[in-house]
């Protein structure tokens, strides 16, 4: 776990859809991480920086089903150049969505990764952001998921803290992990030569 990250430019809010963080079917310590989470919104809205909104849509049923109560954004969106939401329909938030264009065309070669679920949604956009060469900072304190149900013959249950670190853990050497969401500094990229 690294102490302090470079700048990053961009901001990916992963998933932080009412379902998951509001109401009964929140995740353990929502309010906690809303908190954080809108902390790196706060801080790279200040900064200029691009925040990426991924909103994820589920299919029919599904507690974030399009246009349900779930599935809308618990946190304020600011719509504009610097501000963006990006629907999906697969864990990774790059699967077939404006992302990368989005992200390229910004200028954006570091990025801070946050929101739900740690070792799913979280996990799999981190790990194809490392893919496509952004350096990642994800944040330990704004990210999280829930408990894993026991599982008869294999294990009993899995605390969703210990879910949301082995996330961390198995995302390798390439990411950058910082303790907390307030490590974070953000900044606009400096254009590339010949731009």
């Amino acid at each position: 776990m690294t102490k302090d990250a470079q700048p990053v430019h961009a901001l990916l809010v992963v998933d932080a859809q009412s379902a998951f963080v509001s109401g009964e079917g929140a995740v353990p310590g929502a309010a906690r991480l809303l908190t954080h989470i809108d902390e790196l919104i706060s801080g790279a809205r200040a900064a200029g920086a691009l925040v990426v909104h991924l909103q994820n849509d589920g299919p029919p049923g599904a507690d974030d089903e399009p246009g349900t109560p779930g599935w809308e954004l618990h946190l304020p969106v600011r719509p504009g150049p610097a501000e963006v939401v990006v629907r999906k329909t697969e864990d990774d938030g790059f699967y077939e969505t404006r992302l990368q264009d989005l992200l390229s065309r910004s200028g954006v070669r570091a990025l801070v990764v946050c929101g739900v679920m740690s070792e799913m949604c979280v996990s799999a956009t981190a790990r194809t952001a490392l893919e496509l060469g952004y350096r990642v900072v994800l944040p330990h304190d704004a990210h999280a998921t829930y408990d894993i149900p026991p599982a008869a013959g294999i294990s009993g249950p899995v605390p969703a803290a210990m879910v949301a670190r082995t996330a961390e853990w198995a995302l390798g050497d390439g990411i950058e992990i910082v303790a907390h969401a307030g490590d974070v500094d953000f900044t606009v990229p400096a254009p590339r030569p010949g731009r």
